[in-house]
């Protein structure tokens, strides 16, 4: 995900985020599916990079969970990945490519695709952390919070200073495994290699909920 730094938000608990058409640096995070409601978290993750162009970021997220929007048609996705399929095949070494398709596809909650091209690129460039904590975001989502934190971890065996990546590590440790000592310790390494965070105060408050065993 030519991302930095970028965040997500998944399902009735916390998970990750996707690409938008023409975002430049994953360090803008989205706060797409960042629900904190009285007290609660419903759904929190940040992304590890900058979204690509979305077929549903126009759509009204009326029913859908924790604000995410609901995903496009396949007739819809074909057509606009149409050409991006096409830079693939032209060259399918093209990595850029390939992390661009799976932006797509993560935008627009399509995340069995979304792995299928992250893991692609990841073939070709196995350090990318952006990418890798994207693809884990995009397994989160799918139901697989053991291959999230995986991705997560190898992440930050890379950087172990990503900010994100910490985010999202606590999410899913809290709401995949119920490991609030967990969540709590990657929320503090973040917010103590990142004092300055813009959302500290933020996950200061989610780590008191964390504590006190609300979610």
């Amino acid at each position: 995900m030519n991302r930095k730094d970028s965040q997500t938000v998944r399902p009735g608990q916390p998970a990750p985020v996707g690409p938008a058409p023409s975002w430049t640096s994953r360090e803008a995070y989205l706060l797409a599916l960042v629900c904190l409601a009285v007290g609660l978290i419903v759904g929190y993750i940040f992304r590890g990079s900058t979204p690509a162009a979305s077929v549903t970021s126009a759509a009204a997220p009326s029913s859908a969970p924790a604000g995410k929007p609901a995903p496009a048609s396949p007739q819809a996705l074909a057509q606009l990945a149409a050409p991006l399929h096409a830079a693939v095949q032209a060259n399918p070494r093209n990595v850029e490519a390939l992390i661009r398709l799976g932006n797509f596809y993560f935008d627009n909650q399509a995340w069995a695709e979304a792995i299928e091209y992250y893991s692609r690129a990841l073939e070709l460039r196995p350090e990318d952390v952006n990418v890798r904590t994207d693809r884990g975001t995009a397994y989160w989502y799918s139901g697989f919070p053991d291959k999230a934190v995986e991705d997560y971890e190898r992440s930050l065996s890379f950087q172990p200073d990503h900010a994100n990546t910490l985010f999202n590590l606590g999410v899913v440790r809290l709401h995949g495994f119920g490991d609030a000592a967990g969540a709590v310790a990657a929320w503090n390494k973040l917010l103590q290699l990142h004092p300055q965070h813009p959302d500290r105060a933020r996950i200061e408050t989610l780590i008191a909920q964390a504590r006190s065993g609300e979610r």
